[in-house]
């Protein structure tokens, strides 16, 4: 091949190289996965979700997770023929149940989170809706449970391993709660107009909570169900 084609053909592709990352500049939309809606633009990058009063609830709350934590492996530590026959008491099948659903919840309220940002108002609570109703089915889930359980003799006071699963499935049992009237405060709100595209801040913050309780469960059903 002529040593001037060659040439021109570096020359083609230097330019062509330069277009498209000009183009990419412009447009850096067109270089993401699109996992997300436009409206999760690169001016919310960094910038820390929700308000600082739900970010002080969060921090004390995963404080008092983590004593129970270390109160778990500290017991552990001392009864471990106890805490390596307490996973196989429980019922195991209502705990990866309960698991599915609150990984549903943190979706629908990812989803009603986007949908705000697309200023969609008819499908934020559609998905706020949906996210509540995990919310009430992980409670009479977990109800049925602790039923199941004292049917079993299996009470707070029967080991150390249940003193300690009693103390953190209530916690959280409460903070779901907790979480559930809220959704229902925010589509309450939301019906009134109080959220849009330019202001969800309140929306946010509940978000962010809700996904804290979710991530605390990920963590306490190894804990209690799968670790022997």
């Amino acid at each position: 091949m002529p040593l001037n084609i060659i040439d021109n053909q570096i020359t083609l592709n230097e330019i062509n190289t330069h277009k498209k990352y000009k183009h990419m500049k412009k447009h850096p939309s067109n270089n993401s996965l699109r996992m997300f809606p436009e409206s999760w633009s690169e001016e919310r990058a960094g910038r820390v979700p929700g308000n600082i009063p739900i970010w002080v609830g969060i921090l004390s709350e995963l404080t008092e997770f983590g004593i129970f934590f270390a109160a778990y492996f500290i017991a552990k530590f001392y009864y471990p023929d106890i805490f390596s026959q307490g996973p196989q008491d429980l019922h195991t099948t209502l705990g990866v149940t309960n698991t599915i659903v609150l990984l549903a919840s943190s979706y629908f309220m990812a989803k009603a989170m986007s949908y705000i940002r697309l200023d969609n108002k008819v499908k934020c609570e559609r998905y706020l809706w949906f996210a509540f109703s995990c919310g009430c089915l992980y409670l009479l889930i977990k109800t049925w449970e602790f039923h199941w359980n004292s049917l079993q003799g299996l009470g707070p006071s029967t080991n150390e391993f249940f003193t300690v699963y009693y103390y953190m499935t209530f916690n959280h049992f409460i903070h779901v709660g907790w979480a559930s009237c809220a959704i229902l405060w925010v589509i309450f709100r939301l019906k009134k107009g109080a959220y849009s595209a330019k202001e969800n801040s309140g929306l946010e913050a509940l978000a962010v909570y809700w996904h804290m309780i979710d991530l605390m469960w990920i963590l306490i059903f190894p804990l209690l169900y799968v670790l022997r």
